[in-house]
């Protein structure tokens, strides 16, 4: 168990946490959700010790052992990927230097050999003559194949030493494990590993995404970190959500009778209750959501950005051709054959192995790079707005945000003032003095949500989306979802959030160095497709 005591954590006049009082307990799985800056990652920090709080303590019960993910990449490069990954059990990996030390002695004594012994026995209770196979096995698992074990962690690719840190945070069954952002870098078969290895987990488990599907597969309970606080929510990341906006209406329906506001959050509470009976969790969410009572449930303070798109028109029969599409890069194709039609109700995700042949796809399309052959062409209705992967070149100068806001008013637009502007700034946020914020200060999550601005504005019937929920919190995900969701328009987007992919599109377009795959369907569906499975090897053998 972890148990939080009076923890208080201030940089100046900046509190981030104000007398915390916590547990944590075996057999569950928290997710730690807050908006961006609230302090998860801090407090991550804290509980693995590696920041110490101004006051207060985090006692873990004596001989259990705690592994955290680590995020520096570097840390390991003279080190081999086996190596790296035993070393994530300090205690053992100790032992087994120091064993070995006494083994090396050129004056080997009795005394030695007698220590030795008690070593070896204790190397053994902690399963260290299966370190080596145990370890090998979790990289392979995690895709990182065996002849890749021998080789230094310097010589390893970015995406692959994410694995390997991984693998060294899960191995030898740490008592408590905190996962910072696990999922970042990971493929799809990847984190679908991870989720079934959480879910299966029998001890502590706390977990910082921004990956609504990984929380809600792995998640017993949400830790919600807000106004200097952390409170324990039953349930995974949806429960909380969906539980909270409907005590949310309940608490301003002030002529909804307290019995049949009872009545309709413990209907709720049973359809979730019996939902998690599917899920990977079955046994432990279910008996955590039996247990709860409806007083459990209780409004979120949070405040969502309104992403709203309003067409100035309807889309046409015509709206993107594309014939015959392909583009290289050093010599080597990033996509050849693109061929489709776009029509009306599509939503439309887009996949590749290599993340740059969709950008570079998304950036072709938009007149921003050209192809190496083929063509397209748009249908003459068409009004789109973009939000590029890359935004720096829109943040270039110094303009406060409602200047910057007004150089991307259409002509078509009269009488722009200021509460016009403030309008489309307030809906991603942007309240007050914010307004008068310079876009050379700005934060990554606070750049996308002046490119969401700014497209609001435009007014499109099509929209175009490189990876949107990247420096998103989840309020902010969570809107941008919703919002297209409810849009009447057309959506071209690729994304690495499973949730937004699954939700939102109605059609998979997979592009590869040979060709394309195309079906109408769900990413769910697409992802379980044999015929697809098989189709995939093909053109990216």
């Amino acid at each position: 168990m972890i148990s939080v005591n009076n923890v208080t954590l201030a940089y100046g006049k900046r509190v981030l946490f104000d007398e915390v009082n916590i547990g944590f307990t075996k057999g569950n799985c928290y997710g730690v959700i807050g908006a961006n800056g609230a302090g998860k990652s801090t407090f991550i920090k804290i509980l693995s010790g590696e920041i110490e709080p101004n006051k207060g303590t985090v006692d873990i019960t004596p001989g259990e052992r705690m592994a955290t993910l680590r995020q520096d990449q570097f840390g390991f490069d003279e080190v081999t990927v086996l190596n790296t990954v035993m070393m994530g059990h300090k205690k053992m990996w100790d032992l087994m230097i120091a064993k070995d030390a006494i083994y090396m002695k050129e004056d080997f004594s009795e005394a030695d050999g007698m220590k030795a012994g008690e070593m070896e026995h204790e190397f053994g209770e902690m399963g260290g003559y299966t370190a080596e196979s145990d370890a090998a096995q979790f990289l392979n698992e995690l895709g990182v194949k065996e002849d890749m074990h021998q080789m230094l962690m310097k010589d390893v690719a970015a995406n692959l030493k994410v694995r390997v840190l991984l693998a060294q945070a899960l191995f030898g069954n740490p008592d408590i494990l905190l996962l910072d952002e696990p999922t970042n870098n990971l493929d799809v078969e990847t984190i679908s590993w991870l989720e079934n290895f959480l879910a299966d987990y029998q001890n502590i488990v706390l977990v910082v995404s921004h990956d609504r599907h990984f929380l809600d597969a792995v998640c017993t309970h949400v830790a919600d970190v807000d106004k200097q606080k952390i409170k324990i929510y039953t349930g995974n990341y949806t429960f909380w959500y969906e539980s909270s906006q409907l005590a949310a209406r309940q608490a301003s329906d002030k002529n909804k009778k307290m019995e049949d506001k009872k009545k309709d959050l413990l209907e709720f509470i049973a359809r979730f209750s019996a939902n998690a009976s599917k899920s990977k969790q079955a046994t432990s969410r279910k008996k955590a959501l039996d247990k709860l009572v409806f007083e459990d449930i209780t409004p979120s303070n949070r405040k969502y950005p309104g992403i709203i798109f309003k067409p100035e028109r309807e889309v046409g029969n015509q709206i993107l051709n594309v014939e015959k599409l392909a583009k290289s890069l050093d010599g080597k194709p990033l996509f050849s054959n693109i061929n489709f039609d776009v029509v009306k109700g599509q939503k439309i995700a887009f996949l590749s192995k290599n993340p740059l042949a969709v950008t570079t796809f998304f950036e072709i399309i938009n007149g921003r790079a050209k192809a190496d052959a083929g063509k397209y062409e748009w249908g003459s209705t068409i009004t789109s707005a973009y939000l590029p992967n890359d935004n720096t070149e829109f943040f270039t100068g110094s303009l406060n945000l409602m200047d910057w806001l007004r150089q991307f008013v259409p002509p078509y637009v009269k009488d722009v003032d200021e509460d016009f502007l403030r309008g489309f700034l307030g809906k991603m946020l942007f309240t007050g003095d914010e307004i008068m914020k310079k876009t050379n200060v700005l934060s990554g999550g606070e750049k996308v949500r002046c490119m969401v601005s700014k497209m609001m504005l435009q007014n499109p019937n099509l929209v175009m989306l490189d990876e949107p929920t990247n420096h998103l919190d989840l309020e902010s995900i969570t809107a941008f979802n919703d919002g297209m969701l409810t849009f009447p328009g057309i959506v071209l987007m690729t994304t690495h959030d499973h949730q937004f992919m699954n939700t939102v599109a109605n059609r998979i377009i997979e592009i590869t160095p040979k060709g394309m795959i195309d079906r109408l369907m769900t990413y769910d569906e697409y992802l379980e497709d044999d015929r697809v499975k098989a189709l995939k090897e093909e053109l990216y053998s």
